[in-house]
């Protein structure tokens, strides 16, 4: 199935697309694949807000882009790596029987089938600017995310 079909089903059911993806088997590959396209897409989410700093502030855009695209496509994918390692050692202790892979398909599709609510994030953060609008959807994005990652978790820690 497409990516853009998972994403859709991954709102409708986190845990059947987890099931899905995991079904596959261990790839690697895979997990690094839809990690990085996830943070490629956070990374052009930052576009119009930092545009929109850069032309307030009278800062040159490049830098910006630059320190973003460093900090999204090369340290978090690290960090997330870190975080998925630390989520299986706790699912492990409270009971949890899956994989090291599992746990991280989960949080890093989780990250990717919310990315539109990043995407949209940004726009309002460029467009409108901080607000009441910018925190609605920040918090929006926290509650779809969390949903995903937890579901995938379950699926991938306590299903197997």
């Amino acid at each position: 199935m497409p990516v853009t079909r998972d994403i859709v089903a991954t709102y409708r059911g986190p845990r059947r697309v987890v099931r899905r993806l995991l079904k596959m088997g261990v790839r690697e590959d895979r997990a690094l694949a839809i990690l990085i396209a996830a943070c490629v897409v956070v990374f052009v989410a930052q576009w119009p807000r930092l545009a929109r700093e850069a032309h307030l502030s009278g800062e040159a855009l490049n830098p910006l882009l630059g320190g973003a695209l460093l900090a999204w496509v090369f340290i978090a994918p690290l960090l997330l790596y870190a975080l998925a390692l630390v989520t299986h050692g706790i699912a492990r202790l409270i009971g949890g029987s899956g994989t090291g892979y599992g746990a991280r398909l989960a949080l890093f599709w989780a990250f990717l089938a919310a990315s539109p609510l990043i995407l949209l994030h940004g726009l309002v953060a460029g467009f409108i600017g901080p607000g009441p609008g910018l925190q609605a959807v920040g918090l929006i994005w926290c509650g779809v995310f969390g949903w995903f990652w937890i579901s995938g978790l379950r699926e991938a820690e306590w299903s197997a």
